[in-house]
């Protein structure tokens, strides 16, 4: 049992020491795949870029939260794409989407896309 508590000890000691980590996932394209951006705004807040990254196996969009970029994971949705990430929820579909913080019910962005995708 010491063993195992000195052992987590050091991890989350090493943890905090890494906290300046760059990650990077690597991901193929594949046959369909692709990267795009679009920009959109919400009500009066500054317009910012979403980036949509479809490969054959993963669909992810990087939406900006809070000041930080969030990895979106693509989920089920009836109609439009819906993307995840922790409590929050990017759901677009045409031109229109929408920024959900789901633990708070007041937390609820709706925007609209400006000008034309970029493909990468």
């Amino acid at each position: 049992m010491r063993i195992s508590l000195l052992t987590l000890a050091s991890l989350a000691i090493a943890g905090t020491a890494s906290a300046d980590v760059s990650l990077s996932i690597p991901l193929e394209l594949g046959t369909i795949g692709s990267v795009h951006a679009q920009s959109y705004t919400c009500g009066e807040a500054e317009p910012f870029t979403v980036q949509y990254i479809n490969t054959d196996a993963n669909t992810l969009a990087i939406v900006p939260v809070d000041g930080e970029d969030r990895v979106f994971v693509n989920v089920v949705s009836g109609s439009g794409a819906r993307y995840v990430s922790g409590a929050h929820v990017w759901w677009s579909k045409g031109d229109t989407a929408t920024l959900e913080n789901t633990m708070d019910e007041k937390d609820v962005a709706d925007c609209q896309a400006q000008g034309d995708t970029t493909v990468q």
